[in-house]
């Protein structure tokens, strides 16, 4: 005799588990990395921390691209983050999918300004 104890489970998203699971660490790992080297900077720096010690730190080129990388880091770290809980939490295709491009919109919009600040000191 057999027993039925429930519906067959239902998988559904893209399946992208370990990927972004990966994707989150590494960014993660990044950011932190970041963080400690600009941290570092400020510490081991003289002089009072202003405007001119902020924009010094960023003026050289290598900097600029690092930190632009790192925003990047950040950006897709939220992306894959966002993505997940609309996916998991909005049913509603059509709202999920607003919601998406709401906030690929978003982040495109914060990478482009963040390009403007970068190259504009």
């Amino acid at each position: 005799m057999s027993v039925n104890y429930g519906s067959k489970r239902i998988v559904v998203g893209a399946h992208y588990g370990l990927r972004d699971w990966l994707s989150q660490r590494i960014t993660a790992g990044l950011m932190a990395l970041f963080t400690l080297i600009l941290l570092a900077q400020v510490l081991f720096s003289s002089g009072p921390i202003g405007y001119e010690k902020w924009a010094g730190i960023f003026a050289s080129q290598w900097m600029k691209v690092l930190t632009f990388t790192v925003i990047a880091c950040l950006l897709w770290h939220a992306w894959v983050g966002m993505r997940d809980v609309w996916m998991d939490y909005i049913k509603p295709v059509g709202v999920r999918l607003a919601l998406q491009v709401f906030t690929i919109v978003w982040l495109v919009g914060c990478a482009g300004w963040a390009v403007q600040v970068l190259w504009r000191l």
